[in-house]
């Protein structure tokens, strides 16, 4: 196999964040998180549920297998039995998340998606984050409006959780005492000092930072030439 891509290393980060879960919905929200889920339904998480975003419950080729009610589908939700990973146009330090608008609310200096079911996501199921080009534009200190709801204001919310953050540089959790921003691993040729430096706020960073797995023989294989044939992942983070 030739060597691994950074798009590559960011699907594989993006699909270990439903390692475990179980029989739960997988809401990727994106290419990569998408390219990411299913690969982790077709290896370690084959219970996973896969969604067209409507109605309908999909195997990881895209061929219906069953079907999902509205009500089921809220009933997943306010059960913790869900695993959203979104995208952030701003996130901070304990997990905020913005994608509403920039500046001040009253008066945006740019209007973005709106906060949609941000709330409800992070309140009522784990959410995880996907971000294809980590700056100081997106991981800021404070966040101009929360959207998705952080760890300093879920108020002991029952199944809030967020698992990951995952950027082009690298794989980000909260396990600190204060449930702040932690670097938990580097993509491949990517150094603290560059996470630190694209990063707006102070970074929990460990003494030793684990790299990012790397995929295996059979992974590769499965996003190459299984997923994602055409190579549009390497559109969205580049090689």
């Amino acid at each position: 196999m030739s060597e691994v891509s950074r798009a590559e290393y960011c699907v594989i980060a993006c699909a270990e964040a439903w390692r475990g879960n179980g029989e739960v919905l997988a809401s990727p929200m994106g290419l990569i998180p998408s390219i990411g889920a299913r690969l982790a339904r077709l290896t370690f998480s084959p219970d996973l549920l896969l969604t067209d975003g409507e109605a309908t419950l999909v195997r990881p080729d895209g061929t219906p297998e069953g079907w999902l009610p509205y009500r089921q589908h809220l009933a997943l939700v306010s059960s913790g039995r869900r695993h959203v990973m979104m995208g952030a146009s701003q996130i901070d330090r304990f997990g905020n998340q913005n994608i509403s608008c920039i500046g001040d609310w009253k008066r945006p200096t740019r209007q973005l998606l709106g906060v949609r079911g941000a709330p409800v996501n992070t309140l009522n199921n784990p959410t995880s984050y996907w971000v294809p080009r980590h700056s100081r534009r997106v991981f800021v200190e404070k966040v101009d409006m929360v959207c998705g709801v952080g760890y300093d204001r879920a108020a002991g919310a029952r199944h809030h959780r967020i698992p990951c953050v995952v950027s082009d540089l690298g794989i980000f959790d909260f396990a600190t005492p204060d449930h702040s921003m932690r670097l938990a691993s580097l993509h491949p040729g990517v150094t603290v000092e560059q996470v630190r430096e694209a990063t707006g706020f102070d970074l929990a960073v460990p003494d030793e930072v684990p790299p990012t797995r790397e995929p295996t023989a059979g992974e590769l294989r499965l996003i190459r030439e299984v997923i994602d044939p055409a190579g549009s992942r390497a559109g969205e983070v580049g090689s």
